[in-house]
Order: C-alpha cells, then sequence, then structure tokens
C-alpha cells in the first residue's frame, strides 16, 4: 500500500488532542487509532506490537543481519491540533498541480502567492482540504511514512539491523513525551517523522514555557462605578500592550522569539489569559520569562497587590545543545539525504516535537520532513511525492546503521 493511501484511511478517524482534558491519551480518537494501527502492524509481522497504559504504541523490528548496529527508532504522534477541526475530513486529490490557484471551498483557496511553497510544486500530486478543516498530515503523514517503511522493512528487501516504532499521543499540548518509555522503546538514536519540507532537517526548536495570567478585577453596577470598578478584561488588554508589539508569531521568523496569547475569557470581575513563550536562545529566552513576571509586578503597583497572579511552566528545552555533543545523528542523516538526490536545508523548528523531550531524556531524536505544509489549519496540504520521498528516506537511515 502506498504511504497516501494509508494516509487517507487514518485522517478518516478524529484524533485531535484537547488541552483541558486530564485523560490519557486525552481524547478518544488516539486511542481509536492506535488500536488500528497495533493490529496493522502486527498484520505486517511485527508480532510484538503492543498499545501502552500510557496512550504509546510500541513495535520492535528485529535485524537481519550478522553485522553489528546502532538500533534506530521513528516516531511520529497521533494527535492532531486543537487549533482547528479535525471532524469529517473530505480530502481531495490534486494531480500534476499546475502551479496556479486551488480552490479549496466557499471563498478559500491556495493562492502561491501567499502560500509560495506552492511554487516548487509543480508537478506533484498534491492532497488539500475542503476548506472547512484541518488535513490532519501534522502527524498522520508521518504515521504513513513510518507504516510504508514497516511494509517495506518487513519483506525482507534490505539488511538492518533492529528498529523501534513508537505513535505518541498529545505531542500537540505538549504531552507526548510524559510517559515515553525510553528503556522500553530501546533505541540508540531516533528520528520523529514531523517535518514539513522533505529537505529540511531539524535538530534544534524552541525553548518553550507556557503561562497563565489571572487578572483579578472589581465588579460594581456601570451606572454606580465611578471609583470603584477594576474591569478585569481591560486590565487583561492593557497587560498584552505591554508586551513588545513585534514579538507576536505574526512578524517573526527564523530565530525570532515571541510571546503568543492562546486563550482569554472572563468577565469584568475575574479574566483569564494562556500565552506560549518562545525563543531558541537561553538567555534570550530567559528574559523573556523575566520580563513577562515584571510587566505583571508593574500592573500590580499601579492597580493593587494580587490583581494580577502570574505561572510560568517551562515545557521543553532546545535539543541542539545536546545533540552537538555527539553529531552521529545528524550526520547519518545528512548523509542518506544526499544519497537519495535531496540537498538538506538546516533550519530550526520554530515549534517543538517529541524529539526534543526525548533527546533530554537521553534518546537523540532531530526531526525528518513528511512532504506537509500549512500545519493546524485549513490551508494544510501534503505532496504525495515528497511523502514517498521520505519512505526512501527513512529506509536508506535504516541500512546506514549496520557497521563493520
Amino acid at each position: 500500500m502506498k504511504a497516501y493511501e494509508r494516509f487517507l484511511e487514518y485522517i478518516k478517524i478524529n484524533t485531535q488532542s484537547d488541552p483541558k482534558s486530564e485523560s490519557v491519551p486525552s481524547t478518544e480518537g488516539q486511542t481509536v487509532l492506535a488500536k488500528l494501527l497495533v493490529e496493522e502492524l502486527k498484520s505486517l509481522g511485527v508480532e510484538n506490537a503492543y498499545l501502552a497504559d500510557s496512550g504509546v504504541v510500541y513495535g520492535k523490528i528485529k535485524g537481519n543481519s550478522e553485522k553489528t548496529s546502532k538500533t534506530v527508532g521513528f516516531i511520529a504522534h497521533l494527535d492532531t491540533s486543537p487549533d482547528m477541526s479535525g471532524e469529517n475530513v473530505r480530502p481531495r486529490i490534486v494531480r500534476n498541480y499546475d502551479g496556479g490557484i486551488i480552490v479549496l471551498g466557499d471563498n478559500v483557496s491556495l493562492d502561491p502567492e501567499t502560500f509560495p511553497s506552492l511554487k516548487s510544486k509543480i508537478g506533484h500530486d498534491l492532497i488539500v482540504t475542503d476548506g472547512t478543516t484541518l488535513l490532519g498530515a501534522d502527524n498522520k503523514a508521518g504515521i504513513a511514512i513510518i507504516m510504508t517503511f514497516v511494509e517495506r522493512i518487513m519483506k525482507g528487501e534490505l539488511l538492518h539491523g533492529d528498529i523501534s516504532i513508537a505513535f505518541t499521543p498529545d505531542e500537540e499540548i505538549g504531552r507526548g513525551a510524559d510517559n515515553f518509555d525510553v528503556e522500553a522503546f530501546g533505541a540508540d538514536i531516533a528520528y520523529t517523522v514531523d517535518g514539513g519540507d522533505i529537505s529540511m532537517f531539524e535538530y534544534e526548536n524552541f525553548n518553550a514555557a507556557s503561562a497563565k495570567v489571572v487578572v483579578n478585577g472589581n465588579s460594581i453596577h456601570p451606572g454606580y462605578a465611578k471609583g470603584k470598578m477594576k474591569n478585569a478584561i481591560l486590565l487583561a488588554m492593557e497587560f498584552q500592550n505591554l508586551l513588545p508589539a513585534f514579538m507576536n508569531p505574526a512578524y517573526t521568523e527564523k530565530y525570532e522569539g515571541f510571546y503568543h496569547i492562546t486563550d482569554m475569557n472572563g468577565m469584568c470581575e475575574k479574566t483569564e489569559m494562556e500565552y506560549i513563550i518562545r525563543n531558541h536562545d537561553d538567555r534570550l529566552f530567559s528574559e523573556q520569562k523575566e520580563f513577562f513576571m515584571k510587566a505583571a509586578e508593574f500592573m500590580n503597583e499601579k492597580y493593587g497587590e494580587n490583581t494580577f497572579e502570574v505561572s510560568i511552566k517551562d515545557s521543553y528545552y532546545n535539543m541542539r545543545k545536546i545533540i552537538e555533543n555527539d553529531m552521529t545523528v545528524v550526520n547519518i542523516a545528512l548523509e542518506a539525504m544526499r544519497e537519495i538526490g535531496i540537498t538538506p536545508q538546516i533550519e530550526p523548528i520554530r515549534g517543538g516535537t517529541d524529539g526534543a523531550r526525548l533527546t533530554y531524556m537521553g534518546l537523540p531524536c532531530p526531526n525528518i520532513g513528511t512532504g506537509g505544509y500549512n500545519f493546524h489549519g485549513k490551508y494544510e496540504y501534503l505532496s504525495i511525492n515528497e511523502m514517498d520521498k521520505s519512505v526512501e528516506l527513512i529506509t536508506r537511515i535504516a541500512g546506514k546503521l549496520i557497521s563493520d
């Protein structure tokens, strides 16, 4: 079965994660897909595949070479982003893309002038949305690529060492590695198959923190509010305006950090805001968090003690700091890319993957592309050609781990 054919089956299952849920996984759809994948792995001959209580799917393929080899792992995540609906995804295949505007639905189009990545996809077969949901390439494309790789490996077409497979839940809400059993996974090095452009190879990512701001106001009848009311909504807006205007995701790229308000709700009496804070540089990351706290201190001095309650929690850190100590996992992948005709482009991930946390847990784990673009929204699309190339890439990586 082709990778894209698997992908079209997987996206029928809504696996959006839910940051407000305390269950593991956070949504039932992820468990449905996980069970399906366990059965598929077993049908391909991976007899020891299983779904752990943590919601992680594990599988191990025994090496077929007498030579020594490192064990390599490949990882993708089950969930799709909660940012947009993943229910009733209605994909469409655009064959031999001609470089023009792709109409997705009513008043929704993929325009190469707005999305320049399309300009390099002329001649590709693309999978697009109908403009009402996300597509799910992040990360069901990765799952489909790994499963197609497994099918190829199990046919005995390649000499390889031991291979570990895992599919994690709740990566999109920062919980993907919470209960990952590195020892049970049993790999020496690993790769998340969770990137975009197939030529991109990523071994550095944001340092990341989440922040919660609670604004305590004072609700008074508006007819008699003079000198008494503290409208928590207005105070929350004032706090937001203290943050640097251009340290906003809409104005940043490459190594530039940001503050991003992800949720705000409340009333005059009480308002809550949630933020994410990102920066690749350790020092700048610390300075951003310090500035955030000082903004709250300023507002408390202005409006009274405990008007603003702020908590900040680190989520993950830049994996580059660990991987640079031993570049083996990077060099193997870059060599494999060149051997199959891909010119590698090294770029920082403007986000995070399970691999970032796994690297700090002792498993070096950079990121490989899937051919997916414009993740987390209705403009998401996927190159079938690049999916096939990604299957070829991880197959080549698995074969390169054998040594004399």
